[in-house]
């Protein structure tokens, strides 16, 4: 089965719907999936409901589908550095569900892996705990987290070979492979592709098997920057 695609327009064909979870890979500003948030911004799809680590910046990554208020909900761990998003939560015109980062990693690990919940020790006793399941195991309280299963992964990888393999490079791999397991199609967007039989099998972080559609694209590199202005 041919998994590559042209462009991020026909890899997206056929798969967005309004009202959709979509599963966003990404960390800070690395490892973003922006050629197909672009696409997906083009198409006009609304309502949306995202999980992802963070929701970029005011004019990149995710932050451009809020820019245009096709976001409905947000699951994420990490929301600084985006004005937009502060304003539209704020302003009551965006949800919000805030998860614990190492949480929302093993919600989609979990998705991806068939699991439908499993309990944590993380977030009990605060706001996160709130309707959730408590439950307690050798003197312990845990609360129940779900695993996540979106309609639609989209991640960002170096390299994959033609049955889509994919390979991460350093903080790129912090949330794009549980993104990439956890949805029911899985789209990638990758640097470089290779013939099948190119990458080394023990270096391989997401089998094919999980990823359906791959395009190739061209990646702005940005680096998340902090000024800082010494006391007077």
């Amino acid at each position: 089965m041919n998994k590559i695609f042209d462009n991020p327009t026909s890899a997206l064909d056929g798969l967005l719907f309004d009202g959709m979870f979509i599963a966003a890979g990404g960390f800070g500003l690395c490892g973003i999936p922006e050629v197909l948030i672009d696409a997906i911004r083009k198409a006009g799809t609304k309502d949306l409901t995202i999980a992802s680590n963070n929701c970029g910046v005011d004019d990149f990554g995710l932050g451009v589908l809020l820019k245009t208020k096709q976001i409905k909900k947000m699951i994420s761990s990490y929301v600084g550095e985006n004005a937009e998003f502060m304003r539209q939560y704020l302003s009551g015109e965006l949800e919000l569900e805030f998860n614990p980062q190492g949480t929302l990693a093993e919600r989609m690990r979990a998705g991806g892996a068939g699991i439908a919940g499993f309990y944590t020790k993380t977030g009990v006793g605060t706001i996160v705990a709130k309707g959730k399941e408590l439950k307690i195991f050798d003197g312990e309280v845990y609360l129940l987290e779900t695993g996540i299963v979106a309609d639609l992964s989209i991640v960002k990888a170096w390299k994959a070979d033609t049955s889509g393999n994919l390979v991460f490079r350093k903080t790129a791999r912090n949330f794009n492979p549980p993104a990439a397991t956890c949805g029911k199609i899985c789209v990638a967007e990758v640097e470089e592709i290779v013939p099948v039989g190119s990458l080394d099998p023990d270096l391989i972080h997401v089998p094919g098997i999980y990823v359906h559609r791959l395009i190739q694209g061209q990646h702005e590199k940005r680096i998340e920057q902090r000024t800082t202005r010494a006391a007077a």
